[in-house]
């Protein structure tokens, strides 16, 4: 279990800072903790750390939906006692429940819109859990404003819809103290989550950029939690991502979750860009699911965009009439061509472009004027700043400029509703404007044209009148920006800031035949329909499950400090090789195997001087010069090199190129162990090889006795992993005659000879040792990467054949905590280079000899 001392990500996320003072929460809500193992607890809930084994108290799967706001509306009563509260039908977060399974208990953890003093919040709490299976979460009035109008919105909201902070003035330098904040709140939803949690039975669903630190809490005090996070805004593509001076922070706490959800692909490519590209993490594509390998654990990446709730607009479509009188807009509006656009208050809406857009098609086409008019209706801004100003009053100057230019009496070319607007009255709106205009210059998603075209639909028609039974028909207008424009196949997409060709395609929209209109409505409509949010949480949960599936079957380590934090998930057998038990064993041993990697197994990989220190050398002397050992070397190096190092090391064997060559001492003479020596396929594979290293800048060729090596490790990560794949296959085709074998590893393509590898040298060690009578019963294996993987796989195959006896004590070990073959693991290579040493120290000095040849085989 780490140390007490290291466990508050809070004060450990950007080092040394004052405590941001918050009065200690009382525990008041229920808690059962059941998973076995669970790694060291948060600091201010030492005193619960306790895990238990007994069976869970829950008798079905609950779901834990955590986002920034409560699907709840709060207000004051009337006699200004206490609270009361309602269901907040337009929260995504309630909708959602409609894709789940009907049984499935939800329960949502998030804040209130409304201040509640601290004296009722344990009432405010009670009543919520009891009442609407709310957990909310309180914050303190200064962590609040630096969380939300500060960390979220002056650095995430700006920085992901792709606004760099050039300057002081514009977008602001990047405040430390911000993303404390931003790291305190994350804790405090993850206190309110831990005091309701079930981690066998539960799963936990995560919403949104306020919360992307929050999976590094709860995985930190539940490795084997079921949890998925959906980014409800754009990612920025790993350009400007990489910016962002928390970048590595951030993407680790989301790597903690098992499903990350995005609107589009687009997305979900910028994501897995910045996982190659600042993590050194490759994704694979199997049977339609994407998937990272994230130290054993495989992180599902999930392309979905949400939809919108079909019944509450249904509902609201019937009610249209009766609490908007559609009627009087029609009649406001008579003879005239509505074009109609819905935004937030917004610098990345693109109001402004809009209205640009909308004055050239009047200039272009005078035609529509005094015929087409643009409603705006501009929702209330959720941010604040200094660049919001500077939109608003480019707005209004606009709207002022092309109503006093074009404006008729009784005609006003734009109308700007500048307020609130209910979902009834934006309905009657959609009801009678003949296209939708979105502009947005980069949006998450933006379900309005989603809206428009449920609402130019109407009610179904056993409802309807026969004044709206005639054809449907929609036009719209959207910003190749925007998260819902590929799913919107029949839209005019635009750039909107190209303010000639959005007019264009506004003038082209209203234009259309009626015919054409109405086939574009009707492939809309089949898709928004049949892909509403229901369907999106559906998708969601059933991946998350299928994610999820076996993670009880597993045993997870939580390593790593603050956000550096993962849980490795690995065989329950795979454990830290100890360095008493192994010198325990080989002392009582008399025939012992050691085998050794080179590079990232005794020298760092690291390193740049490659050449073994005297340490390295004097510790491998020891080892080989006992009479008792049969100590190798197996390295992918060539045996000039390795022979040239390990020069004072007479009785050491050394196996060169995976084994293609080798030696069992210093005066035996070099062995060619591959089955060909012929190597005219080399005239074939390097000509290739340098038409990738030409077109491939940071990629060089290495060449061996036996093999050549491309290598690509100091090439773009993304191209150079694309231009790999495409030489592997190019070096398939065209070797497919040859014997040799062509592999990739990491950051190389290889070309060898058949049958050589470092499996076939241990299992030849192992043969002749056996030979002659000296079969094994300590064998050490060291190694850090694929081929090594080799070696560990032929230990087990050399026992079922007899080469090795079943009492033979076997020691495979890798090099760092990772899925491996072998059961044991050593952290780096100066934990090899401590046991390494204890071994040597541990041999007896009567076994030494001379260097005379008794001593090799």
């Amino acid at each position: 279990m780490m140390s007490r001392s290291y466990t508050n990500l809070l004060d450990l996320a950007s080092g040394n800072f004052p405590a941001m003072g918050q009065p200690r929460e009382k525990k008041r809500l229920p808690r059962v903790m059941t998973v076995p193992g669970v790694i060291s607890e948060l600091d201010d809930d030492q005193a619960n750390s306790v895990t238990s084994d007994a069976p869970s108290s829950a008798v079905q799967d609950r779901i834990i939906i955590v986002a920034n706001q409560l699907p709840v509306k709060a207000k004051r009563r009337p006699d200004n006692k206490g609270w009361s509260f309602s269901w907040d039908d337009d929260s995504l977060l309630l909708q959602l429940k409609d894709g789940l399974p009907e049984e499935m208990e939800v329960l949502y953890v998030g804040s209130l819109k409304v201040d509640v003093d601290p004296v009722e919040q344990d009432d405010v709490s009670q009543l919520l859990l009891d009442k609407f299976k709310c957990v909310p979460a309180f914050l303190p009035s200064d962590i609040l404003t630096k969380f939300y109008h500060g960390f979220c919105k002056q650095h995430l909201w700006p920085l992901f819809h792709y606004m760099l902070p050039f300057s002081a003035s514009h977008g602001g330098r990047f405040d430390r103290s911000l993303w404390e904040a931003y790291v305190a709140a994350n804790k405090i939803f993850s206190q309110r989550v831990i005091e309701v949690i079930n981690p066998e039975d539960d799963y936990v669903w995560i919403h949104d950029y306020h919360l992307m630190v929050l999976p590094t809490f709860l995985r930190r005090r539940f490795n084997r939690l079921r949890m998925g996070f959906f980014l409800h805004s754009p990612f920025p593509s790993s350009e400007i991502y990489r910016t962002l001076p928390v970048r590595e922070e951030i993407m680790k706490a989301l790597l903690n979750s098992d499903l990350i959800g995005f609107h589009t692909y687009d997305y979900a490519r910028h994501f897995l860009s910045c996982c190659s590209r600042m993590l050194g993490l490759e994704y694979q594509s199997k049977r339609g699911y994407i998937g990272v390998e994230y130290y054993g654990r495989t992180i599902g990446i999930k392309i979905m965009p949400v939809g919108i709730h079909m019944g509450q607009i249904k509902s609201v479509l019937s009610l249209a009439d009766k609490e908007w009188r559609v009627a009087e807009l029609k009649q406001q509006f008579e003879g005239k061509t509505v074009l109609l656009g819905v935004d937030d208050m917004d610098v990345f809406k693109g109001i402004d472009l809009k209205l640009l857009a909308m004055e050239q098609m009047l200039k272009q086409h005078p035609k529509w004027q005094g015929r087409a008019v643009l409603v705006q209706i501009a929702n209330p801004s959720r941010g604040r700043g200094k660049d919001l100003e500077d939109i608003q009053a480019e707005i209004q100057a606009s709207c002022k400029r092309i109503n006093e230019t074009f404006g008729q009496p009784g005609y006003e070319p734009i109308v700007l509703i500048d307020r609130p607007v209910s979902l009834c009255e934006r309905f009657a709106y959609y009801t009678i404007a003949e296209c939708v205009v979105v502009t947005a210059v980069r949006d998450g998603m933006n379900l309005t044209p989603y809206e428009y075209i449920v609402g130019r639909q109407g009610v179904s028609e056993s409802e309807s009148s026969s004044e709206s039974s005639g054809p449907k028909k929609s036009m719209l207008v959207v910003s190749e920006f925007i998260g819902c424009s590929p799913s919107l196949s029949g839209a005019i997409r635009v750039n909107p800031w190209n303010t000639e060709s959005t007019a264009e395609a506004m003038n082209e929209a209203i234009s259309m035949s009626d015919a054409e209109k109405q086939l574009r409505h009707e492939k809309h409509y089949r898709y928004v329909s049949s892909h509403d949010v229901a369907f999106w949480s559906r998708s969601f949960f059933q991946d998350l499950e299928r994610t999820c599936k076996d993670h009880f079957r597993r045993r997870c380590w939580g390593i790593g400090l603050s956000f550096g934090f993962r849980v490795v998930a690995l065989d329950p057998n795979f454990r830290k090789l100890s360095i008493d038990h192994i010198v325990s064993v080989y002392l009582r041993s008399k025939n012992r195997a050691i085998l050794l990697d080179y590079d990232g197994t005794v020298m760092p990989q690291t390193s740049h001087n490659k050449t073994p220190s005297a340490e390295v050398i004097s510790i491998i002397n020891a080892l080989s010069g006992d009479t008792k050992n049969t100590v190798f070397v197996v390295s992918g190096r060539g045996r000039e090199s390795l022979g040239k190092w390990f020069s004072p090391c007479k009785k050491l064997g050394i196996a060169a190129e995976h084994g293609f060559f080798m030696r069992w001492s210093a005066n035996d003479e070099w062995e060619l162990c591959g089955q060909n020596s012929e190597f005219g396929w080399k005239q074939i594979a390097e000509p290739v090889m340098k038409l990738y290293t030409e077109s491939t800048d940071g990629s060089s060729i290495e060449t061996k006795e036996s093999a050549l090596v491309w290598h690509h490790r100091d090439a773009d990560p993304g191209f150079g992993s694309s231009q790999a794949k495409e030489m592997l296959d190019h070096l398939e085709s065209v070797l497919a005659n040859e014997p040799v074998a062509v592999k990739s590893g990491q950051f190389i393509v290889e070309v060898k000879p058949q049958g050589v590898s470092k499996g076939m040298v241990a299992e030849k060690i192992f043969t002749t040792m056996s030979e002659k009578g000296k079969q094994a019963d300590f064998v050490l294996c060291i190694g850090d990467d694929r081929s090594d993987e080799e070696m560990f796989e032929i230990i087990s195959n050399a026992i079922s054949s007899g080469i090795l006896s079943s009492s033979t004590s076997v020691f495979a070990c890798t090099v760092g905590q990772k899925p491996s073959k072998a059961r044991y693991y050593l952290d780096d290579p100066a934990e090899v280079l401590n046991m390494l040493e204890a071994l040597a120290e541990a041999s007896d000095p009567e076994s030494f000899t001379d260097t005379e040849s008794e001593g090799s085989l």
